[in-house]
């Protein structure tokens, strides 16, 4: 497959259908349909142990037209969550990512095909991560490097706030595991691939800084004023907002509202709001990327059929197409119709592991009482 710099633009996908971008319908909702009460959505959400608090709000053509908070700030109580307060993205970051990459290539600074050895040669050179010189950019951003993922329990503490990791030092955690395949060859999620595109980004961008290409290029772009990738550690989310828990050895829930930001960075750093957010996604429906740029973003998915593609979260309504971040403490989903025009966005602070499979389920049925209340 030829791809050029500059103004050619190669084939690019997204890992899953929670971080691939959309490509904007012909003609937007005609008219809106009848949503549900949010209130009484999260009040539902929040009865349930899993769940300490939530927010959440619904946004019709970008406009937010109703807004809700249940449970509590912290696992015994605090008040309530602001409704507009902030929250962990988590991997949500990765579109951001995408985005940053686009513009990179579609600048002439960046081949999807280039090397990861030709860009980051000190990863060949040091010998941290194997096959650099055969792993393309492309892959990284598919999740089709085989590259392994350090955000595991098994590589690092989650109750580690103190410490502060270069992103280098997380991505040599995983130099001698073993692969799930050859580059190219299939597909494993792997945060260690998002460390990776976000030190080439500061290695070609102008600002040499993930957080300041983000805000140039995306945060002021759209207003996303209370949005921010924290750079100051140790740092916690600034403001009044919800605290999540993870149970720890024993089983005993710990608060990680101290989540180590180390272990955000590109992959899942960015700290925002309902209201950043929804700006931030309708945006990405519509003309935050040019057309040529969307297409090349989707056009190098796994095939269909392929037995290592992403099985991606079923859509809510047979519609809304979840994307979703998460890490311990909490959850947070933006739920999209095709074009941007209907959100519903909710942020989940957790008494149990975020990987917990009644945690889904939970927020899915928030999100159809709000989306599709006629069910």
């Amino acid at each position: 497959m030829n791809r050029a710099t500059g103004a050619g633009l190669a084939g690019l996908a997204c890992a899953m259908l929670a971080l691939s971008v959309m490509p904007a319908a012909t003609a937007t909702t005609a008219s809106r349909p009848d949503l549900g009460d949010v209130q009484k959505a999260l009040t539902e959400l929040a009865r349930h142990p899993e769940v300490v608090g939530a927010i959440g709000a619904a946004y019709v053509g970008g406009k937010k037209v109703d807004k809700g908070s249940a449970g509590t700030k912290l696992l015994n109580g605090g008040g309530r969550i602001p409704p507009g307060a902030r929250f962990r993205i988590g991997s949500q970051t990765k579109s951001m990512t995408q985005v940053v990459i686009m513009k990179l290539v579609t600048e002439g600074r960046l081949s999807l095909d280039d090397k990861l050895g030709d860009l980051l040669p000190e990863v060949a050179e040091k010998g941290l991560v194997r096959l650099a010189d055969q792993i393309t950019v492309e892959q990284l951003v598919h999740h089709t490097s085989g590259i392994p993922n350090w955000y595991t329990p098994d590589l690092v503490d989650y109750f580690d706030f103190d410490t502060y990791h270069p992103p280098i030092e997380l991505i040599a955690k995983t130099k001698d595991l073993s692969r799930p395949f050859a580059p190219g060859e299939g597909y494993s999620y792997s945060n260690t691939n998002y460390f990776l595109l976000g030190l080439i980004i500061e290695r070609l961008s102008e600002r040499h800084s993930v957080a300041a290409e983000f805000e140039e290029r995306i945060f002021d772009r759209l207003d996303m004023d209370d949005t921010y990738l924290p750079v100051t550690f140790p740092d916690s989310i600034r403001g009044p907002h919800g605290h999540g828990y993870f149970p720890d050895e024993n089983g005993r829930l710990r608060d990680v509202d101290r989540l180590n930001m180390s272990y955000g960075y590109a992959a899942g750093g960015v700290i925002s709001t309902t209201d950043d957010l929804s700006a931030f996604h309708r945006a990405l429906a519509t003309d935050l990327l040019t057309k040529a740029e969307k297409d090349a973003l989707n056009a190098g998915r796994p095939a269909p059929g392929q037995p290592s593609e992403p099985r991606p979260d079923p859509r809510v309504c047979g519609e809304y197409a979840p994307m979703k971040g998460g890490s311990p403490g909490f959850s947070a989903l933006t739920y999209n119709n095709q074009d941007g025009s209907l959100q519903f966005i909710v942020s989940v602070t957790l008494g149990t592991r975020n990987n917990d499979p009644a945690v889904d389920p939970l927020v899915k049925k928030a999100a159809e009482a709000v989306l599709c209340p006629q069910n």
